[in-house]
């Protein structure tokens, strides 16, 4: 097929290891609950387990857990501090501070600055403001192969462990004679099959009873999927607000999302699909499955939840909400840190490109500290 794969980068461990810092951490044991669950070995580059025993160690950090942050207090462009409420005990509290840091996800990080009142809230008729604007996330587009003497040890894996394609993502093929921008990258993974979510069956295989059964416990084994974590790209209609109408238990507007698939995600799906089902059938999977319909926009369903955008990085104050520190053009002690500055999809995780803004943030922190004003 004149592909080019490679082996998936993965942020866990193949062997017992000790980091600069002295956090010692054991190897993967391969016990297929990874992905979405917690680490008893301390094999996976988790802050559990990397960051948050080194700030401790400082003596110069504290976790308080249970706290849910309703706003940021600011004048005059200046925060200073937030108002915060213990979950547990209802009191709340007002914590001063010199700099604020938002690291609360994408939505969280767009509703409190909406309900701090930080920042013009993105209009789409208008198309004024920012905050709330580009929100976008990852669709998958999966083929499924069935394989009647092949068996794969399926119950066994680790997240991210397989290898990776990028021959269709981005500008790595040619657009010319296709309808939509972009692409994915495509991944072959073994995670391991767990026992509900990974019950995949061949098509006509009746949702219950005997045969159903039968199935189940012949292909468990014997099945694998290629995928595509395909770029859903931004556009003007997909945007985060205050809900007019409904409230959290704290009185706090809720997020509101008006996202949906445009008619270009719908024909990259498409062509992915049909991407990754050619590399299953050049596998010899004897029999195969693919959905190439996607329907509306449903996180959880061909969504694996990577959601970026609403408070989003530029070099414009009227188009974006932070500059290239993270840091707000409009309050400019407070930075926010996370997949909600980008102001675009790609075909991958942002995890290692939200690293490398978090160090870009430091020292932005640092030289505010130092300056005290917008840094660019």
């Amino acid at each position: 097929m004149d592909l080019h794969p490679f082996v998936s980068p993965s942020g866990k461990l193949s062997q017992a290891y000790e980091n600069p810092d002295g956090i010692k951490r054991g190897a993967c044991e391969y016990c297929a609950f990874c992905d979405h669950f917690g680490c008893e070995y301390g094999a996976k580059s988790d802050p559990l387990v990397t960051v948050l025993p080194v700030a401790h160690a400082t003596g110069n950090f504290e976790l308080r857990a249970h706290s849910n942050v309703l706003e940021v207090i600011h004048s005059n462009g200046k925060a200073s501090g937030v108002r915060y409420i213990n979950v547990q005990t209802g009191e709340e509290f007002i914590q001063e501070a010199e700099v604020v840091i938002l690291s609360a996800y994408t939505f969280t990080n767009t509703k409190l600055l909406l309900n701090s009142k930080v920042g013009k809230p993105y209009n789409p008729i208008t198309q004024t403001g920012a905050v709330g604007k580009n929100y976008a996330d990852h669709f998958l587009s999966m083929a499924f192969g069935f394989f009647d003497n092949e068996q794969f040890n399926d119950y066994a894996g680790a997240g991210a462990l397989g290898v990776s394609l990028d021959d269709y993502h981005g500008d790595f093929f040619d657009h010319t004679d296709l309808d939509f921008l972009h692409g994915g990258c495509i991944s072959l993974t073994q995670v391991g099959n767990r026992p509900i979510g990974s019950n995949l069956v061949p098509l006509g295989t009746p949702g219950w009873g005997k045969e159903f059964k039968k199935q189940s416990l012949y292909y468990y084994n014997r099945q694998m999927m290629v995928f595509s974590q395909t770029a859903m790209m931004p556009n003007r209609y997909n945007y985060l607000s205050l809900d007019p109408i409904y409230k959290d238990e704290y009185g706090m507007p809720l997020l509101r999302m008006t996202v949906n698939y445009a008619q270009t995600d719908h024909n990259a799906h498409k062509f992915m699909t049909q991407k990754c089902l050619e590399i299953m059938e050049n596998l010899g999977a004897d029999q195969t499955m693919a959905f190439d319909q996607m329907g509306d926009y449903n996180i959880g369903a061909f969504v694996p939840e990577h959601s970026v955008g609403g408070t989003i990085m530029g070099a414009d104050p009227e188009t974006s909400v932070v500059n290239n520190y993270s840091q707000v053009w409009d309050v400019n002690n407070i930075f926010v840190l996370g997949a909600s500055t980008f102001a675009n999809q790609s075909g991958v995780n942002p995890t290692g490109t939200l690293g490398a803004l978090a160090y870009r943030a430091a020292e932005g922190i640092e030289k505010y500290f130092k300056e005290g004003n917008l840094l660019v």
